[in-house]
């Protein structure tokens, strides 16, 4: 098969940044062929996390391309057929809710629509504090749903957050490689994290 195309499209959940930074990293070393996207948002907000030019930098620096983050840029992603794969990592909870009503009304939510007119895989790396409240809903409509393939997920504080979900970003070029052969990996559903 030819070089595979994967877009990687940020949203906000800025507090898991740094770990979606490994990600990609991971992700560009597998998959050198990759099309940064960031929604409005998390491209123009700088946060205690960190300033959005510097992440802005550090992304292009990775993926040695420019970064989509308009819905115009988005748009053409459908139609040309750019991509093999899109993953969002991090999904908020906002963006879940987005993807489930089929409002595109970002560059991250475009290129989703855009991209699965082609039929191509969507792969959703979860992380809101609502995911087993209100953004329950939204999760469950994109599970069943074709095209969608989640990375693994869990709830990364019970005690402190108890309706809080994360994916477990270690698994997302493996979801990548699942997703491109139509396969969603198992269990979704994670058990606590093993600390040491």
């Amino acid at each position: 098969m030819d070089e595979i195309r994967v877009g990687f499209a940020l949203t906000g959940s800025f507090c898991t940044w740094e770990k979606t930074m490994t990600v990609l990293e991971e992700t560009a070393a597998r998959y050198p062929h990759i099309v940064p996207i960031l929604s409005e948002t998390a491209a123009a907000t700088s946060t205690r996390f960190g300033r959005a030019e510097d992440w802005q930098a550090r992304i292009l620096d990775i993926c040695g391309r420019g970064i989509i983050d308009s819905i115009r840029e988005a748009e053409p992603i459908g139609p040309q057929g750019l991509l093999d794969v899109l993953v969002i990592a991090p999904c908020t909870g906002n963006t879940l809710a987005k993807l489930a009503a089929g409002i595109a009304d970002t560059a991250v939510t475009m290129a989703a629509k855009a991209h699965l007119r082609n039929g191509r895989p969507v792969v959703v790396a979860v992380s809101t504090n609502d995911g087993l409240a209100g953004a329950g809903r939204n999760i469950a409509e994109l599970l069943c749903r074709k095209h969608y393939y989640f990375v693994p997920f869990r709830q990364d504080d019970p005690e402190g957050k108890p309706t809080s979900l994360v994916a477990d970003f270690s698994r997302v070029t493996e979801t990548i490689a699942a997703a491109l052969e139509g396969r969603q990996l198992q269990p979704v559903l994670l058990g606590p994290e093993k600390t040491p």
